[in-house]
């Protein structure tokens, strides 16, 4: 294989499950072999069958994503996977072939939307010495000269996953303590693609009742511009770009869960890491610092679409989105009429693992804790198969401190640890003003004018999703001797 990211590697990847040599895709040849039948390599490189003085060009086996999906051979293996349609050199190609079609006046050309996640931002923020918001307008500045048309950030998409994500958890909570329905409690998380690819491969049908049905932001942001945008864009086609800080995003954009039904196309066609992004501006000799600051777009509700400054901004809790803090804070209020001030963990096992619990009166109300890193997933997995969890929710990241510490970050160019370059985002992150996602008054609007109320069965369509338990194959070639 070749045209793909060079950056698709295993690196040092701490308690990360690494790629399964099972990984096996079977190979359906429908040509006619006989005895006689020789394989051969030309001048050239490329490989040929002869048969009865015919050569014939063999083409090579491609590994998809759709295929790292359906088969049971490993859990979370992005990094390592050859990718065709999310690599550098395929957004390349699409922004070139658009950018052509322009200047000839061609029909048919593509409104190309970037969406950048927070995460990323803060990410080459660092790498490059700049305030959030400066390196934020400054990705802008890029991305429009590469030929998009819209750049905007994630906070909507974000705002909607948290709204949903204490929503639902609410309607868990009822269902389990007044109706007695059993697997719906713990909720957990669902933003994760590590997690939930690890949990559908490994847990199949035991564990994905308990895990969360709202979207990730970054499949929300794709019904968003897939289903909402495209509104105004009189039959324009959409290619829709994330930034993201995890390579795992790639496999969920891959997800046949996430096709848009009206375009007939995927919610999100190419994810770019942060890290691409960097190889990206070195490949083109520019340095983010040298860029002007442009504006973000916001198109989601006058036709008419604004131009503002980023003024980027955090939730309550952890840099992963801050899912545990936020529907602790909610649920408390709704349920018990409680009003909840700074949210005290206690550190178990490592600081990785931690909990906080409601309680009133000596009793127990409600318990949450934040999972992050398999080996504390594969602690709270065991716990639940025992009926030994505690818990109402857990927010559950596959990677070690969460986003902010994602697979595809930046590296760091100088001495710094990974741990010391992690707390160095969070830091950053914890300097952005918090916001709250019941104060984004377009997110109110997107409820009434889009999704037609927020128990609708557009809304359920558009910001939730399911998932499914993949079979482990017995196939010869993998059996342990």
């Amino acid at each position: 294989m070749s045209h793909f990211s060079s950056v698709l590697q295993i690196s040092d990847l701490d308690d990360f499950i690494t790629p399964s040599q099972e990984c096996i895709k079977p190979v359906k040849i429908d040509r006619k072999i006989n005895a006689d039948t020789k394989i051969k390599i030309q001048d050239d490189g490329k490989y040929y069958q002869e048969n009865e003085g015919v050569l014939e060009k063999l083409e090579k086996v491609q590994i998809t994503l759709a295929d790292c999906l359906a088969c049971s051979g490993c859990i979370t293996s992005a990094e390592s996977v050859l990718i065709t349609q999310q690599s550098q050199e395929e957004l390349i190609k699409v922004f070139e072939t658009n950018n052509k079609m322009k200047i000839e006046n061609i029909d048919g050309t593509k409104c190309i939307v970037v969406s950048i996640s927070i995460q990323a931002v803060l990410s080459l923020a660092i790498r490059y010495e700049l305030s959030p918001n400066d390196c934020a307008a400054k990705l802008s500045t890029y991305f429009r000269k590469l030929g998009a048309d819209i750049v905007v950030d994630m906070t909507i998409a974000e705002d909607l996953a948290l709204l949903e994500s204490q929503n639902e958890f609410i309607k868990r909570y009822r269902a389990a303590t007044i109706d007695k329905v059993n697997n719906v409690l713990p909720m957990l998380a669902s933003s994760c693609p590590g997690w939930v690819c690890y949990a559908e491969k490994t847990h199949g049908s035991y564990i994905l009742p308990f895990i969360s049905t709202t979207r990730s932001p970054q499949q929300i942001m794709g019904s968003l511009v897939k289903n909402w945008l495209n509104r105004n864009l009189d039959g324009r086609e959409i290619y829709h770009i994330t930034v993201m800080s995890c390579f795992d995003k790639k496999l969920e954009a891959s997800r046949e869960e996430f096709s848009s039904k009206e375009t007939n196309s995927k919610e999100v066609d190419c994810v770019i890491t942060a890290i691409e992004l960097e190889q990206m501006l070195e490949n083109d000799n520019i340095s983010l610092n040298s860029l002007e600051n442009s504006l973000f777009t916001e198109p989601w509700i006058s036709n008419e679409r604004c131009e503002v400054l980023p003024n980027l901004s955090k939730h309550v809790g952890s840099g992963s989105g801050g899912y545990a803090d936020q529907i602790f804070k909610f649920a408390a209020k709704e349920l018990f009429g409680m009003e909840i001030g700074n949210i005290e963990y206690k550190e178990l096992r490592n600081h990785d693992f931690k909990e906080a619990t409601l309680e009133q009166n000596g009793n127990i109300l409600m318990k949450f804790a934040i999972a992050n890193g398999f080996r504390n997933i594969q602690n709270l997995v065991q716990k639940l198969k025992r009926g030994k969890s505690p818990y109402h929710y857990v927010e559950v990241m596959a990677c070690p401190s969460g986003c902010l510490n994602g697979g595809a970050q930046v590296r760091s160019k100088s001495n710094l640890t990974s741990k010391e370059l992690t707390h160095q985002l969070e830091q950053l992150y914890y300097s952005l003003p918090t916001k709250s996602p019941e104060e984004n008054k377009i997110v109110m609007k997107l409820y009434e004018n889009w999704l037609e109320g927020n128990d609708s069965d557009k809304a359920i369509s558009m910001l939730h999703t399911t998932y499914r338990a993949v079979e482990k194959s017995v196939n010869a070639l993998n059996i342990k001797w």
